[in-house]
């Protein structure tokens, strides 16, 4: 059973270490730009061992090679240090509407893949970037990896028809 977008979970970065004495956080950030993600709150924190807490009010900066973040009530370095690893989520409704044209990556991910000859391919597992262009990975009988680009590949992403639609040699 696939969620409703309203409680659908996205990952948008991570806690990755102490910044300083003072209880603040290192974040690694995989919003655009990257600090962004101080917008989009509350945050539902995940700890490595899998326990959940959300969290609101959270505080931060860019500090050149590091985000770093005050989160409300910690203010050591050793609860800090114990938070290493934990994954920030948000709900998915709290995160802006695309422009058209425009996807995010999560809501690609179930859709059913099928070529313009009407040959279906499979399901969008994720999505990877490789610097150049965005990769849509299908995996059905096998796993294809077809490049993210519209309209030479990807020719429609309709989500009322639960399909994306590309130009893709199903041989390949």
């Amino acid at each position: 059973m696939q969620m409703k977008d309203s409680e659908r979970r996205i990952l948008l970065g991570r806690v990755t270490g102490a910044f300083g004495v003072r209880g603040e956080l290192k974040l690694e950030s995989w919003t655009e730009p990257r600090v962004s993600i101080f917008r989009y709150q509350p945050w539902i924190l995940r700890s490595p061992d899998g326990q959940e807490t959300e969290l609101a009010g959270v505080r931060g900066r860019d500090a050149g090679k590091h985000l770093v973040a005050v989160f409300p009530g910690i203010d050591d370095r050793t609860v800090v240090e114990g938070m290493r690893g934990t994954e920030i989520y948000v709900p998915r409704s709290v995160l802006p509407p695309p422009r058209p044209d425009e996807y995010y990556w999560v809501d690609l991910e179930g859709l059913q893949v099928q070529t313009v000859e009407g040959v279906a391919l499979g399901q969008v597992s994720h999505l990877f970037s490789t610097g150049a262009n965005d990769v849509l990975v299908v995996r059905g009988e096998r796993e294809r990896l077809i490049p993210f680009v519209q309209p030479d590949f990807v020719k429609s992403v309709d989500f009322d028809a639960n399909r994306v639609v590309v130009d893709w040699d199903p041989e390949f």
